[in-house]
């Protein structure tokens, strides 16, 4: 499939969550939707990603949005990590790359493409320095480590109001920027 646009319909994808199964994108839609695709629970990066969506998740819901993170972990991962932090949003799991491959969300060629530009990696080390001081530590590797995120926002209606796909690891919207992205 080609990558998709703002203003194109979101694939009704079947999913399942850390704790709930069988479920579909149209199912889930109410309000505005973001899908935040990342890589792994055990990637200290997607790990910070989560705690700090947790931890603004008031924000979402004063925006009448709603989050779901997209990881390639299985289930067990997740339960097992969302039993020691819970969060108030689903994880969906994803080992069988079902989004990524769906959404066209490539990974990197390389470790170098990952990194990015220099101006990136720059972003990058300070996120890893905010990830060092909260103590995170790397977990199991899972999927493809040279995966690369993507974030939308769907409406209601299934209409993609907002795409990205990054270009490296660093290459996201923040918690900030999403939360300005939903006006």
């Amino acid at each position: 499939m080609a990558r998709i646009k703002a203003g194109d319909r979101f694939p009704d994808l079947k999913f399942d969550t850390a704790f709930k199964e069988g479920l579909s994108v149209s199912s889930v839609l109410k309000g505005r939707t973001i899908f935040w695709v990342l890589r792994y629970i055990g990637c200290t990066s997607c790990n910070f990603d989560v705690a700090l969506i947790s931890e603004s998740y008031d924000k979402f819901l004063e925006k009448n949005a709603q989050v779901f993170v997209v990881m390639q972990s299985d289930k067990a991962h997740l339960r097992d990590d969302l039993e020691k932090r819970p969060v108030p949003f689903d994880i969906i799991s994803d080992p069988d790359f079902c989004f990524y491959k769906e959404l066209d969300i490539r990974a990197a060629r390389d470790k170098e493409e990952l990194g990015g530009t220099p101006e990136e990696r720059e972003r990058f080390a300070a996120k890893r320095a905010a990830i060092q001081a909260r103590g995170l530590t790397h977990g199991d590797y899972e999927g493809d480590e040279l995966q690369l995120p993507a974030f939308f926002i769907v409406e209601e209606d299934g209409t993609v109001s907002y795409a990205h796909y990054a270009t490296s690891i660093a290459d996201m919207p923040t918690v900030e920027e999403a939360l300005e992205l939903l006006g």
